[in-house]
């Protein structure tokens, strides 16, 4: 297994050409004064790049028919991003904050070109990869996500199940269920029909008052799910600049 993380395009906005703008802004906490939409677009061509020479390596070793690629993102874009047509974006609970792209390739299991509806989750990949691997989960440490391998067969394949997110920026808490989106932020309640209003501009909490009571309700459930975050787990945006590591070539 390979689990392939990318900076870019994530700040710092720099490319393979800019170690001198890096050794600049080295000690310095966020790159807010540099970068540029070209940078961005260089950063997303050297990225794409390097994917394209892992690819090449698993045809080089007659491994690419058997091997799964996942190609995803931890969160929505940020600065130079287009998030189009979702609105919000880095940190946010709403549709740009959380919807990402992904891309599965497994030639002997996913038809090519098959598109989904369904609402994935990062946490269905531990899942899946177990499953695919006969491997059975932990009993001791019980998944969060559900496996994949069903939708990779069958792309209406579309359980019943809930989303849950929670954030401490603002107070954000988000659940889906189905097409319906119950929102809260700074303790202003939203619900979004996400299929009819991927952008979030309707909100129906007044006239659909079941439906967002019903979600607010098993936002909660899920919540008393969820074991107390250790203290030491904690972090702090605190810092110091002294303490940040010098880049270094």
């Amino acid at each position: 297994m390979l689990s392939l993380h990318y900076n870019a395009p994530h700040w710092p906005w720099l490319t393979r050409e800019d170690r001198e703008e890096s050794r600049r802004i080295a000690g310095v906490g966020k790159h807010v004064d540099g970068g540029s939409l070209a940078v961005y677009r260089q950063m997303i061509h050297h990225m794409d790049e390097g994917i394209g020479w892992v690819m090449d390596a698993l045809e080089r070793q007659g491994m690419a028919q058997d091997t799964v690629v996942v190609f995803t993102s931890d969160n929505g874009g940020e600065r130079y991003a287009d998030n189009w047509p979702f609105v919000g974006q880095k940190v946010d609970l709403l549709e740009g904050g959380l919807r990402v792209p992904l891309i599965a390739r497994w030639p002997r299991r996913i038809r090519p070109g098959t598109r989904t509806r369904t609402s994935v989750i990062t946490m269905d990949w531990v899942a899946t990869f177990l499953e695919a691997a006969g491997v059975p989960p932990h009993s001791d440490y019980p998944l969060d996500g559900l496996s994949l391998l069903p939708l990779m067969e069958d792309p209406f394949w579309n359980p019943d199940r809930r989303l849950c997110w929670r954030m401490k920026h603002r107070g954000q808490r988000a659940i889906l269920r189905g097409d319906w989106k119950r929102l809260q932020i700074d303790q202003h309640q939203y619900l979004f029909n996400v299929e009819r209003d991927p952008r979030e501009r309707a909100n129906l909490v007044e006239r659909e008052p079941e439906i967002a009571n019903a979600l607010r309700a098993q936002w909660a459930d899920w919540e008393r799910e969820l074991p107390p975050i250790p203290a030491d787990a904690k972090a702090s945006l605190a810092f110091d600049e002294r303490d940040l590591p010098r880049a270094t070539f």
